[in-house]
């Protein structure tokens, strides 16, 4: 892999986080099979200049901390955590789970608390550094994605490093559009949902934030969305597998929400006042990724799906929801899915996972590729 790895790093420093002379780059890693790529992002950052730092973590550690932790206790991490992220220009983390369950037996509550005392690290991190978060290959993944460990490798590299540069110049029909629009319409089983985007930007993502990457998104007017939508695709946060996800909307608000665990999707949603309102509507929009595995980063790219996220807003695309929770929650579109549609002002712009109106069509998946 060292062939892939050193094209790989080279596009995370070179492009996605643009790293210049003196600037300070963290490099946050999860899992032993990530260290090639480690060593090339270090050799990298220094051959543009730049001075590297070194996190490493391992999630059967934090489940422990987290297991016993206390208010007091993660206090002091957050202040530390926060004032190493002031310190840096940019964020680069890697992640390879060896067991995307490892949290699965930790309290909810003390989930909970470990998200509201972080969040001011991870808010300064998405608003004042430069940052890209990628998994990294492993068996765990390619369990997940039902496939051989090498045919999954194959398919890690061929989405991680396709033309971004070519994929953010065919987003910009669709940021423009979005950026005209006032209300959208979504249909499709057991789903019919409206809300207002009106006067909030679009924002398209092409390997500078995400590796995969591959979204355009905004957020929807906080107070705006009523209906019902009943998500198609498993949901992995906290350690905990959610599937069978149905909300009912009322003037922004989840007031009804069930899962296959309607108690502990209600207790993640109660985890502060914003969790229940919306802070992101994002079209999925990366070739090569099909199909979902329970990973976010590539679950939220799919072609021909979107997420409409419960929590907190971006910055970049505000509506002023504040939240710790930041849930993607993805539905696809494609007719093996159940299809649907996706309307823009009444104008119907995609249907069952396809842009139909031709100022779009650059976006469908042979015309990425």
């Amino acid at each position: 892999m060292d062939s892939r790895d050193r094209k790989l790093a080279d596009l995370l420093i070179s492009y996605s986080t643009n790293i210049q002379p003196k600037e300070r780059v963290l490099i946050d890693f999860t899992g032993e099979e990530c260290v090639p790529l480690i060593r090339q992002l270090v050799k990298k950052v220094y051959a543009a200049g730049g001075y590297p730092y070194v996190n490493q973590d391992d999630r059967r550690i934090t489940r422990e901390l987290l297991l016993n932790a206390s208010s007091e206790q993660l206090t002091f991490r957050r202040e530390y955590e926060l004032t190493q992220m002031q310190g840096m220009d940019a964020y680069i983390a890697v992640r390879a789970n060896a067991n995307s369950n490892e949290f699965a037996d930790v309290p909810a509550e003390n989930l909970n608390l470990y998200s509201r005392e972080m969040d001011p690290v991870l808010n300064y991190r998405v608003d004042h550094t430069k940052w890209c978060i990628l998994r990294y290959p492993n068996g765990s993944m390619a369990q997940s994605a039902g496939m051989s460990t090498e045919a999954f490798e194959d398919f890690y590299y061929d989405v991680c490093t396709l033309d971004y540069a070519k994929m953010a110049k065919a987003m910009d029909p669709l940021v423009e559009l979005m950026e005209k629009t006032d209300r959208v319409h979504i249909t499709g089983p057991d789903t019919d949902l409206t809300f207002s985007i009106r006067g909030i930007p679009a924002v398209k993502c092409a390997g500078d934030c995400n590796i995969p990457d591959g979204e355009v998104y905004t957020a929807p007017v906080r107070e705006s969305m009523n209906g019902v939508i009943h998500y198609n695709t498993v949901s992995l946060e906290q350690g905990f597998e959610y599937e069978d996800i149905r909300f009912e909307v009322k003037d922004g608000k989840i007031v009804n929400a069930t899962a296959n665990d309607t108690e502990r999707i209600n207790r993640m949603l109660d985890t502060d006042e914003g969790a229940r309102y919306f802070g992101e509507f994002s079209f999925g929009l990366n070739p090569y990724v099909l199909e979902p595995m329970k990973d976010t980063l590539f679950d939220e790219k799919i072609s021909g799906s979107f997420h409409l996220t419960p929590g907190m807003c971006y910055e970049d695309a505000p509506n002023g929801n504040k939240s710790a929770v930041h849930w993607d929650l993805v539905m696809i579109q494609r007719p093996e899915y159940g299809g649907g549609e996706i309307y823009l002002d009444d104008r119907l712009i995609r249907k069952d996972g396809r842009f139909v109106v031709p100022e779009l069509e650059c976006l469908n998946p042979e015309n990425l590729k």
